[in-house]
Parts: structure tokens; C-alpha cells; sequence
């Protein structure tokens, strides 16, 4: 599934909301002052496949939930200035790994899934969780995306409710 310039695939074998991931991509790029054309691959992978790209990259054996590897190191635009154009990178998903954390979580695969979508887009654009204040800081982001999101889609339920 392809939108604008984000594109979603699934290799997992699981079934998961492609245009769902793809959707809730689209809509953060704006919210994080990227350039609207900037692409973002996302894919969804089964265990064995995360396992090896987590050695690969990481040196850390197992399958993980999402990997980011960011291309063009693109950072949001300061407020006034016009975003860059470029290639944001790949997040890598696994829906596998996904699962047991939903379930820890309470929530839905597909929730659990964007929830990683999110943070995986926020490692792309440099922010991190090494100390106490970057985790402080990227997960106030990511909350206050995720909330924009749910708002989003909350209010599109309505209007298509409304049209019918």
C-alpha cells in the first residue's frame, strides 16, 4: 500500500491493517514539519527475518519488534523553514514479536503496530531513548502523535457515520 510517498508491505504472513500503517505514517509526516514527498518504506517481517537483521545490525540475537534504518538523516524543519526533501529510511516490523507485546499491553495487534510505526519514525529523524531526558522528550512526541492520530480517525469515523 502506497500513499504519497510512504509505502507499506507485509512479508510477515501474519495479517495486519497495511493501509491503516500507511495512513497513520502520511499523517504524522506533515505533524513532524517533514517535506510531504519524503519517503518512508515500511515492512512487516516474520521472526527468522527480524532475528537476522537484528545480528546483522545490532549484534543482539532474536527477533526484536521494529528496527529503523535511517537513510538521508533527515531532521524535522525549525518552525518557518521548508522541510527537506529526501528518503527518510525503512522501518522493519514484526508482527510476530508485535503479538506478545499487544497482549502485555492491552492492546490490539494492529494498535501495538502503530505504536512501533511511530517510534520507529521517530528514530529515522534522530530521536533517541539512551538517557532519562531523551526518553522524556521522544515519548511526550510519540504520545501526543498517537493522540493526534486516534482524534483523526475518531473524527473521520463521524463524518463517514454522518454521510451515510
Amino acid at each position: 500500500m502506497t500513499i504519497g510517498a510512504v509505502c507499506v508491505t507485509n512479508e510477515s504472513g501474519i495479517e495486519i491493517d497495511v493501509a491503516g500503517l500507511a495512513r497513520l505514517a502520511a499523517f504524522m509526516i506533515p505533524r513532524l514539519r517533514l517535506h510531504p514527498m519524503c519517503e518512508l518504506s515500511v515492512t512487516a517481517v516474520d521472526a527468522d527475518r527480524m532475528a537476522e537483521l537484528h545480528v546483522a545490525w545490532m549484534d543482539e540475537p532474536g527477533p526484536t519488534d521494529v528496527l529503523s534504518f535511517p537513510m538521508d538523516e533527515l531532521r524535522s524543519a525549525p518552525p518557518g523553514a521548508e522541510p527537506k526533501a529526501g528518503v527518510l529510511g525503512d522501518i522493519v516490523l514484526c508482527p510476530d514479536y508485535a503479538t506478545a507485546q499487544a497482549s502485555q499491553r492491552s492492546r490490539s495487534l494492529d494498535d501495538e503496530l502503530a505504536f512501533l510505526v511511530t517510534h520507529g519514525l521517530l528514530h529515522l529523524i534522530g530521536y533517541d531513548h539512551a538517557t532519562t531526558k531523551e526518553y522524556d522528550v521522544m515519548f511526550a512526541l510519540q504520545d501526543d502523535l498517537r493522540t493526534a492520530w486516534h482524534e483523526q480517525v475518531t473524527l473521520q469515523s463521524l463524518a463517514d457515520g454522518m454521510s451515510r
